[in-house]
């Protein structure tokens, strides 16, 4: 969930040239429907989006998505927004621009029943 658009689609070409199935959101509201409808293993959620913000957006799904992977990013990173980040419902914070090695650890460091590894090695059920 990414509010800025460019950065979206940096970000979803990024994922899916690593055979990741993804789907995205500009907004809280259609993020958390998308998560409702889709059932990804991991969401990626920017804390300042517009309206709902991340904070916000994590709690609702935290509420209904227990096992859900919430992934913070911002472009703060002090303890005091790890910390927010954390009581919000996030499992791990990322500092915006995110580091391509870094988001790819993240998904391989994920429980491999977590993602739905399929045979090939593409996720099962994406991320959002």
């Amino acid at each position: 969930m990414e509010d800025n658009e460019d950065a979206r689609h940096m970000f979803k070409a990024l994922l899916e040239l690593a055979s990741h199935e993804v789907h995205d959101a500009a907004d809280g509201p259609a993020g958390i429907e998308l998560v409702g409808a889709v059932e990804p293993d991991i969401a990626f959620v920017d804390i300042g989006l517009p309206g709902v913000d991340g904070y916000e957006v994590a709690r609702r799904l935290r509420e209904r998505h227990k096992d859900l992977c919430l992934v913070a990013m911002s472009g703060y990173g002090q303890s005091e927004d790890r910390r927010k980040a954390v009581e919000a419902g996030f499992d791990i914070h990322l500092l915006k621009p995110v580091d391509p090695d870094r988001l790819s650890a993240i998904i391989a460091a994920l429980p491999p029943r977590r993602l739905g590894q399929e045979a090939n090695g593409r996720v099962g059920n994406g991320l959002a």
